[in-house]
């Protein structure tokens, strides 16, 4: 979800102005592509933002609607996402200064760059859905799945289950 309809110049860029973001439907193929998804059917996003200097802060929520592979079956997840996210944008550090640092403090974790001349929110909200997505999807199948497969689950696996098999033992159960 990025490109020219999602630019926005940084001198059209009002504290309190709001961006209303809808993907189409090829933004919407290619994101799913490039984040592996089976579908992507909805992503919008609102966007209120503030300006300090070169820095810009996009404070806003995204919301979509997707189907992810589950990691058992790779049958369809159904997932809606309803998410609030801000990131800051800053300027691109120059090339060639070899002592150039950038410190980031806990409130700037989310930083994206801009070129001085426009920011990307497609790319802010892209990477916001990408971070709220679950790492590991799983179907209603997915446990009969992966017990078939002989994957034991982390209450079978962890340090508890190993003590309970051990004091079964030395009851004489």
């Amino acid at each position: 979800m990025t490109g020219p309809a999602h630019l926005l110049p940084l001198d059209q860029v009002r504290d309190g102005g709001r961006i209303d973001i809808v993907a189409d439907e090829a933004e919407r193929a290619e994101l799913a592509d490039r984040l592996s998804l089976l579908s992507l059917d909805r992503l919008d996003a609102h966007v209120v933002l503030s300006r300090e200097g070169k820095r810009v802060r996009a404070c806003g929520r995204f919301k979509a609607v997707l189907d992810q592979a589950c990691v058992a079956t790779g049958e369809p997840v159904r997932c809606r996402l309803d998410e609030p996210f801000e990131v800051i944008f800053v300027p691109e550090p120059k090339i060639g200064q070899p002592d150039t640092e950038i410190e980031l403090n806990g409130d700037e974790l989310d930083t994206m760059f801009h070129d001085g001349r426009a920011i990307d929110l497609g790319a802010a909200v892209a990477d916001s859905l990408a971070l709220a997505l679950d790492p590991y999807p799983r179907s209603p199948a997915a446990e009969k799945a992966l017990k078939e497969a002989g994957v034991i689950s982390e209450e079978e696996a962890g340090p508890f289950a190993a003590l309970a098999v051990l004091k079964r033992k030395l009851s004489g159960e």
